[in-house]
């Protein structure tokens, strides 16, 4: 095994991890498969990654389940809106400029962390809000915004959903984390219904990083649900910061 293919498998299984708790894995796989897979297209790395990070979040997914009650009638639509603009995420994957993506993330970022850093009582407890017409429609518009950005680029799109579902819906964040694990699972499906059709998938390498992602999702999802909402709050501050800095360099480097 080469040492590429070795760290490969220790940055899927840290993804998972993190991916399983509070979102955000891929910009700790994504980096690392565009570093280790220079010769091929962004498109087939992107395709690899969510091949990977579909079983990972599957695997927490099904573990959330057993232990966290879902709010269907709000998923279900949200899920099938971010489903059919991920997959025309994936489409588009070749004519967005990646800069203007980056500038607009960092910026929502930034945004959410100073937001759940101020609000220290965000996401603790779980509020029963009512579920209507229009909260059903606003969660499925910006849904499938989140669910075009997951099918385009993809890295943090689990923390913009638990973001979503706590700020908008009163979610706590174990609630929120188990339902953007649903929420993913259809976005990555949508875009692998395009990438794998178009050839971008390196099954071989896919399931590998899989294995390890899948391993990875095991021990986030057991510390998720044996620490719950507070512990998730403080990962999700950490991961958002980290997020922050990381897209901050890659932006200041372009730049140079």
């Amino acid at each position: 095994m080469t040492v590429d293919l070795l760290m490969l498998g220790v940055f899927s299984f840290l993804g998972g991890l993190i991916d399983a708790a509070v979102g955000g894995g891929g910009l700790i796989l994504i980096p690392a498969l565009l570093h280790a897979l220079p010769q091929h297209a962004v498109a087939t790395v992107l395709g690899t990654n969510k091949l990977a990070v579909l079983f990972g979040t599957g695997s927490s997914a099904l573990t959330f389940l057993k232990r966290v009650k879902i709010k269907w009638r709000l998923i279900i639509p949200c899920l099938l809106s971010a489903f059919a603009c991920a997959y025309v995420g994936a489409y588009s994957v070749a004519s967005i400029p990646t800069h203007i993506m980056k500038y607009l993330v960092f910026v929502l970022l930034v945004a959410m962390a100073v937001y759940t850093f101020m609000r220290k009582e965000l996401g603790q407890v779980q509020q029963e809000k009512t579920l209507g017409t229009f909260q059903i429609l606003q969660g499925c518009f910006l849904g499938g915004m989140i669910g075009f950005y997951d099918g385009a680029f993809g890295p943090g799109s689990g923390s913009f959903f638990i973001f979503m579902f706590v700020r908008l819906f009163g979610f706590d964040f174990l609630n929120a984390a188990a339902s953007s694990k649903l929420l993913n699972i259809g976005t990555f499906i949508a875009a692998l219904s395009f990438f794998v059709p178009s050839g971008h998938m390196l099954w071989q390498l896919g399931f590998y990083i899989a294995a390890c992602n899948v391993m990875g999702a095991i021990v986030g999802t057991f510390v998720a649900l044996k620490y719950g909402s507070g512990l998730i709050r403080k990962l999700f501050l950490v991961l958002l910061v980290f997020l922050i800095g990381r897209m901050g360099m890659s932006i200041l480097t372009a730049a140079a």
